[in-house]
């Protein structure tokens, strides 16, 4: 029995909730290097302080996952942890930026990496399971549409996250000055305000989307009796059984991710230091200067264009996908975030550091689409959000392999010149465009064909 069709605004009702995640992660991608080198934190330590959260990803992503697909409760099966996970993220959003506030009990920078960690295991909590939603209600031929549509609201909220510490100082005249040890007004009140949007923004879809219950599941997902009888519980050892039992589709698409994702931490990471020293001219350990506070500010309308380029492409992607095909699409999409992240180091003033945001909008939209439509096909439905937590291992694996080598390579290959990173996250996104060539993609339709 095929899954009946879902209207835009069921879609759109069930993703909303990724707005607000979105709107979260953000602010914590745009400032979270800020606010640790406020508390202390050099260039050459902040990948190490980031790894907090691939780390909890690695760990959190699978277990969610993997008791997700077998909960069944009055909310629902996916819904109760994304609200849990919506919920402790609103928390570490609230306090992370204070962190100072307790520095007499321990240092702010442990504080704060604390509050980094706590914040995306809950991002992590909340994501995967939306990604299984997806698969679980619609059929084969909306799911492109499904994570779309998810993109779109994903750049909606990363546009206003990013842009909030700017607007609130622009237009609002909140200040952004920060002595050392200290966070500047505007990011603490965006902070509070992205907390507010998150928690908002998942209550709706948990109350707006309907899950089908069990039963009605296995009308739709007929599986072979063998299928069955093979999945018998084994607790959380069944995670290792599936991971070495992944689909072909599954370890060709993770050399995309990895290399993908490589770049990805090393832009979030690195592109404030490297703006403030490439383009505000500031010294290597300067972070409380009023020009190294307005390179942060600006580094946040870098990150809202390339998530409103984002969410604008994202529109366009089921309809180019259905011409091209989806491997050929993303193919074209991380050579423009590529050749983007290259370009920013021959941009003579801040304002020219907007155009290559828009090759990476590009990469973003389809990183955070293409590859969770390619995969969806190939996965068993019995073990959509286990495979979704597992998938999640190409994703953290190459931000923690970047946490460990990325401040160490920055130091002492680039000279402490943090611009190399941006243009190596760049050769790293081509690298992904050629290898999603090779990938599998059976449920891959293309217009002629």
């Amino acid at each position: 029995m095929e899954k009946p069709k879902l209207s835009f605004w069921q879609i759109w009702n069930m993703s909303f909730g990724f707005l607000g995640i979105q709107f979260g992660f953000a602010l914590q991608n745009a400032n979270a290097s800020r606010i640790l080198q406020n508390f202390g934190a050099d260039v050459h330590h902040l990948s190490l302080f980031w790894l907090a959260a691939p780390v909890t990803g690695l760990i959190v992503q699978p277990i969610v996952g993997h008791y997700s697909d077998r909960t069944w409760n009055k909310l629902g099966r996916r819904k109760p942890y994304f609200l849990v996970g919506a919920t402790l993220a609103s928390l570490a959003l609230c306090f992370m930026p204070n962190s100072g506030a307790l520095a007499t009990v321990m240092s702010p920078i442990i504080i704060g990496a604390g509050m980094l960690m706590i914040m995306d295991a809950s991002f992590n909590i909340s994501m995967e399971p939306f990604r299984a939603l997806v698969a679980d209600l619609l059929p084969s031929d909306q799911r492109t549409l499904g994570f779309s549509i998810q993109t779109v609201l994903i750049g909606i909220g990363a546009v206003a996250g990013s842009s909030l510490p700017w607007v609130l100082t622009n237009w609002f005249s909140v200040s952004n000055e920060a002595a050392a040890g200290t966070v500047g007004d505007n990011v603490i009140f965006s902070f509070y305000i992205g907390g507010a949007v998150l928690i908002s923004t998942i209550v709706w879809t948990v109350i707006k989307t309907k899950e089908y219950p069990p039963e009605q599941m296995a009308l739709y997902n007929k599986e072979p009796s063998e299928e069955k009888s093979a999945r018998k519980e084994k607790g959380l050892i069944q995670i290792v059984y599936d991971f070495i039992g992944m689909p072909a589709a599954m370890k060709q698409l993770g050399v995309t991710q990895f290399f993908s994702w490589f770049g990805l931490f090393s832009m979030w990471v690195f592109t404030t230091p490297a703006i403030a020293q490439h383009i505000y001219g500031t010294p290597v350990g300067d972070s409380s200067s009023a020009t190294y506070q307005e390179a942060g500010d600006w580094v946040g309308i870098m990150f809202t264009v390339y998530n409103a380029i984002s969410a604008g492409y994202a529109i366009l992607l089921p309809f180019i996908a259905k011409k091209i095909g989806r491997k050929k699409t993303h193919a074209f999409s991380l050579l423009a975030g590529g050749l983007g992240l290259i370009g920013l180091y021959f941009c003579p003033s801040p304002q020219w550091l907007l155009l290559p945001m828009i090759g990476v909008g590009f990469a973003w939209a389809s990183i955070l689409a293409m590859p969770y439509a390619i995969l969806a096909g190939s996965i068993p439905v019995s073990k959509m959000g286990i495979y979704m937590g597992i998938f999640n291992f190409f994703i953290v694996a190459p931000q923690i392999l970047n946490g460990f080598i990325g401040g160490l390579i920055v130091e002492k290959l680039y000279d402490s010149t943090a611009i190399y990173a941006l243009v190596a996250a760049g050769v790293s996104f081509l690298i992904a465009a050629v290898s999603v060539v090779f990938v599998n993609d059976k449920d891959e339709v293309v217009a002629g064909a």
